[in-house]
């Protein structure tokens, strides 16, 4: 039976190598035509793979029983030589880059380590063989296998980091500089600000800047996630990573390229992994302490059960069979799954949020992002769109249009919010010449002569100043009263508009888990209550100072329980000092500012709300894949070192446990990147 078992397992790594023979070939064949897949040294090291397995497989047909007529031959132990020599040329051929590194980790006082754990297991199961002049084939087996495990490692991580650079390839290469009437390329870093550069259909965007001339349509996926194009025009702003894809555009620059949209994108990207998770942080010091260990129980489990059974109970030592299972021990005791999968589960989960336009700078802010049970939101700018509009006229004694007129007309000069609103709402050219007379009120508004009329736009004050005897307004928003030739002629109504998402991702974060929805505003109490119902928010606080949102979000901390966390969310510099004292900041990238963005720890790349939600679902399967790896990688190990340690798993055994695990370990993290369905 047992021998049953044992030619089964031969014939089950013979097939492997048939396998890895054949794929190896089909990969160095086809290395040209996908080409930037495999670096140089993944090519050197399949190359290697493919001679080793190969050169395996062939010694398989090379019996002592043919070897043996070398001993006629030539001398007594000819064969004997001959085969080790093939064997070991093998060995050196798969297994010579982590005996050096074992080596040097031994030289550097770094001794526990995988390298370590391999070298000394194979080179002992090497000896062993060359002691009973028994089977070299497993040695070289573990470690083929091993670094067939190794080099897919290694390819996951690459192929992951590939996609990441493509959905992130929004570096600039140059950027077209006006010069004397001619374009010259120039490096981004090179380029002033206040220069003027030329952006070209097709071309990305180098720089930050606004638009002086042309209109084109701009994609912003690399950037938001968002694949529907957005159309442009001279005079409004220009982000840089965008690619340009329609007219040529002349854009002057507001910012040097060290500080534009696309270095800050890429330096969060780059710099996410130096900010490590809990879990990633527990398993290297669970690494640092569980490989000694494993190694003084290896040596404990070659030496004392001989000792015991010479000393002890007066029987055979057996130390071929003890020193055997010590190796196995070792090769099962490798960490590689853990070491491996899990900043790999993070640094995909990063990865694929970036996919969905959601910057997040570190796998600890993807852990804490998780545990999110209450979010704490600004209003202006974060829930609406912060840009003020006509909602309504009231009271008009004229037509609605020519009241809009006359309220345009008469803020004309003034670069205020709501006085920008009115000039849109009547959406012709202000004609400057029919202005005259113009007298700001501060804090009431503005009285100005418009063609031969006087006309009054303000607040319920100016209106009392100007014995104007004006009607009440019960709907919230600002109000702008207006009076002709001194008589009340209405008055508009203008609020800010919520963003179109706005109800749907409260909506969607209460189903995603979260408890409470809360709304900071330095609005009035009956604008702020307004927003908060039709979007369906749990807690509103109005008329707050920066500091009060900042007591406000401490009060709310001190209320959530266990490990639940808080998370705000907002956009402008009032909010910087909140997104750094919330457990987790959120800010919109888009439209934020700069203190915001810095302040942060999560970036909205295209200021939808909606995406909080998509960011914490994608947080909750990293995790999820996170103790999955860790559950199954710890639960095989410990089983199969207990069985290992009496006996009951040979080194094939070991090769799954340690090499299958770690390669499962690293097909499931790589499931962090696709969240598109979430």
């Amino acid at each position: 039976m047992l021998k049953g078992v044992i030619i089964m397992q031969e014939l089950i790594v013979n097939l492997l190598l048939m396998v890895v023979v054949l794929t190896a070939a089909g990969f160095l064949l086809t290395a040209e035509k996908r080409k930037g897949e495999m670096t140089k040294k993944q090519k050197k090291m399949l190359t290697r793979i493919f001679l080793a397995a190969a050169m395996l497989l062939g010694l398989q047909f090379l019996s002592p029983e043919r070897l043996s007529l070398f001993d006629r031959q030539l001398f007594p132990s000819a064969g004997r030589l001959i085969r080790f020599a093939l064997y070991l040329v093998d060995y050196l051929i798969i297994g010579h880059d982590i005996l050096r590194k074992a080596f040097r980790g031994i030289r550097n006082r770094r001794i526990f380590d995988e390298n370590f754990l391999m070298a000394v297991a194979t080179v002992g199961a090497m000896a062993l063989a060359i002691y009973s002049n028994g089977d070299y084939f497993e040695a070289i087996a573990v470690m083929l296998f091993y670094q067939i495990g190794e080099w897919f490692q290694s390819y996951a991580v690459g192929k992951s980091r590939r996609n990441i650079s493509a959905l992130m390839d929004i570096r600039p290469d140059y950027a077209n500089v006006e010069m004397q009437g001619s374009l010259e390329q120039v490096d981004p870093d090179e380029v002033e600000i206040g220069s003027v550069i030329v952006v070209q259909p097709g071309e990305k965007v180098p720089i930050d800047g606004i638009i002086l001339e042309g209109k084109s349509i701009l994609n912003t996926s690399a950037l938001t996630g968002e694949s529907l194009p957005r159309e442009v025009e001279a005079g409004e702003e220009i982000i840089s990573g965008c690619i340009n894809m329609s007219g040529v555009l002349k854009v002057k620059t507001t910012r040097e390229f060290g500080e534009s949209t696309v270095s800050k994108i890429l330096d969060l990207v780059e710099n996410a992994s130096s900010k490590k998770s809990r879990s990633e942080n527990f398993i290297a010091r669970f690494a640092k302490v569980y490989t000694p260990v494993v190694c003084y129980s290896a040596l404990a489990l070659a030496i004392l059960p001989p000792m015991v059974r010479m000393f002890g109970m007066g029987m055979s030592a057996e130390w071929g069979t003890w020193i055997y299972r010590a190796l196995t021990f070792l090769i099962i005791s490798c960490p590689c799954a853990l070491v491996i999968s899990i900043p790999l589960s993070f640094f995909a989960g990063i990865g694929g949020a970036s996919q969905a336009g959601v910057l997040v700078k570190g796998s600890n802010y993807l852990e804490t992002l998780s545990k999110v049970r209450t979010v704490v939101f600004d209003k202006t700018g974060t829930l609406t769109k912060g840009v003020f509009e006509v909602d309504d006229i009231h009271h008009s004694v004229m037509e609605k249009e020519k009241l809009i007129e006359y309220a345009a007309l008469a803020e004309s000069a003034s670069s205020h919010p709501i006085s920008k609103s009115l000039q849109r709402a009547y959406g012709k050219e202000i004609d400057r010449t029919r202005v005259s007379a113009i007298r700001e009120i501060s804090g009431n508004g503005v009285v100005a002569k418009v063609d031969v009329r006087e006309v009054a736009a303000g607040n319920d004050k100016l209106m009392k100043s100007l014995s104007v005897d004006y009607r009440e307004c019960h709907n919230t928003g600002t109000i702008i009263h207006m009076a002709v030739d001194g008589e009340y002629a209405g008055h508009i109504v203008i609020s800010d508009v919520l963003k179109p998402t706005a109800k749907e991702a409260i909506s969607s974060l209460k189903k995603a888990g979260v408890n409470k929805t809360v709304m900071l505003t330095g609005d009035a109490e009956k604008v702020a209550q307004k927003v908060a119902s039709s979007l369906g928010i749990d807690q509103v606080y109005s008329e707050l100072l920066p500091a009060d949102k900042v007591a406000r979000v401490e009060e709310l901390l001190e209320e959530e329980s266990g490990k639940a966390k808080l998370a705000f969310v907002g956009d402008g510099i009032n909010d910087a000092p909140v997104l750094s004292r919330a457990d987790i900041g959120i800010a919109m990238g888009a439209m934020g500012s700069d203190a915001a963005i810095e302040a942060a720890d999560i970036v909205l790349m295209d200021d939808d709300p909606m995406k909080i939600t998509k960011a914490i679902k994608i947080s909750r399967k990293c995790l999820g894949i996170v103790y999955q790896n860790i559950v199954v990688a710890l639960g095989i190990k410990f089983l199969c070192l207990i069985m290992g340690a009496f006996g009951e798993v040979n080194m094939y055994m070991a090769i799954f446990a340690d090499v299958g695990v770690m390669i499962l370990a690293v097909l499931n993290a790589i499931r962090c990147l696709f969240v598109k369905k979430l």
